[in-house]
């Protein structure tokens, strides 16, 4: 099950870094459908702010053994933050990356929690830890 787990969260990172370099190059215009309209800030910043955040989880879940539990959160927190734009998207019928209708956006949204899951899931944070009783003092 641990070799599933690391598995999981080497391919959640590269899906991260592949989709946050992609906010940067081929896909930046294409994420922009994503940015609510009633967000105050600049659609294009946030398109590349997201993606700056979505390399360096991405990063982070690959290299950075030492905090995985802590980015592992920091992910799940980030798929959280952007699922109002995923909403937007669904409300305001913006087509974008291949979710041209009504029942593709809202199947999209049900995915989101899958994404939050994955993250805490495969980085252990989401996890029972086991309860360490103190010495009974004599």
């Amino acid at each position: 099950m641990k070799a599933v787990r690391h598995a999981a969260r080497y391919l959640l990172g590269a899906a991260l870094i592949y989709a946050g370099v992609g906010h940067f190059t081929f896909s930046r215009i294409t994420f922009q459908a994503q940015v609510p309209p009633w967000l105050p800030l600049d659609p294009d910043f946030v398109v590349l702010a997201s993606g700056a955040v979505e390399i360096a989880l991405g990063l982070g879940l690959i290299f950075v053994a030492r905090y995985r539990k802590q980015i592992g959160w920091l992910t799940a927190a980030f798929f959280l933050a952007v699922f109002p734009g995923n909403i937007s998207q669904y409300l305001t019928q913006t087509d974008a990356f291949g979710l041209n209708t009504d029942e593709a956006r809202a199947i999209r949204l049900l995915f989101q929690p899958l994404l939050i899951l994955w993250a805490l899931w495969a980085t252990g944070a989401w996890h029972k830890s086991k309860k360490v009783s103190p010495k009974k003092q004599g």
